[in-house]
């Protein structure tokens, strides 16, 4: 008799597949409505993040951020900086930011509180300046456009070199992916049974594409999702 997939396990739940509630309870963003200054009051090592975060206390509350290199205790940033005030750590808008400049944390629209670049090490930079909007070079040197009124952290989020640092054993590694839910050791599909797997059995190791459906159950969703395209690829 056969059993769940991976995929259908997890997709069930369980305290297996379900992470501690207690490694996500610090939420990243800024608030929408932010003037003056604000005070790292903390600088948090959070299991479920990549970077440490900072704490900071404005006057209308506390909001959570990925910190930024060589911040401490006490720094004051400020919330809603102009173009003479552009150092690490404070909030600006993307269009009062020179070109050049390394930022992270970028909201996707004005106010949802930073959506783009937070993981630790990471940065981008503001390439161009335009009529139709602000040209981002992103960490896959790819540029992206964003409206001009979104807001970025200025500088570059601290931890940098934490993938230098090899794992060493298999425990560590294991106890950190557990902490953050994610799947580990990932055992390839063709590698499995048959009947752990729609691709298992691996005859040949060559399986046939496979597209699921969009609204496909955990389980069934494997192979293809909602592909562009398929096939190889005509030179």
């Amino acid at each position: 008799m056969g059993k769940r997939i991976i995929s259908q396990a997890r997709g069930h739940g369980s305290k297996t597949y379900r992470v501690r509630r207690q490694a996500y309870r610090y939420r990243i963003n800024y608030p929408k409505d932010m003037e003056g200054e604000g005070t790292v009051i903390n600088l948090i090592n959070s299991s479920a993040h990549t970077a440490p975060l900072a704490k900071v206390k404005y006057e209308n509350g506390i909001f959570f951020m990925p910190a930024t290199e060589r911040m401490f205790e006490g720094q004051k940033i400020k919330l809603n900086a102009d173009d003479k005030e552009i150092t690490p750590g404070n909030i600006s808008k993307i269009k009062n930011i020179p070109i050049k400049t390394k930022i992270y944390c970028i909201e996707s629209r004005p106010g949802d509180g930073g959506i783009f670049i937070k993981t630790a090490g990471n940065f981008a930079t503001v390439n161009k300046i335009t009529d139709s909007g602000v040209f981002i070079l992103m960490p896959s040197k790819k540029e992206k456009k964003f409206h001009e009124e979104c807001r970025a952290v200025i500088g570059v989020i601290a931890g940098h070199g934490r993938l230098d640092k090899p794992f060493v054993k298999a425990g560590k590694k294991h106890h950190l992916k557990k902490s953050k839910n994610k799947l580990w050791p990932r055992t390839s599909a063709v590698k499995m049974n048959a009947i752990d797997h729609p691709f298992g059995s691996g005859r040949g190791k060559n399986p046939k594409s496979k597209i699921a459906k969009r609204n496909a159950p955990p389980g069934r969703k494997v192979g293809l999702v909602r592909p562009r395209r398929t096939g190889r690829r005509k030179r």
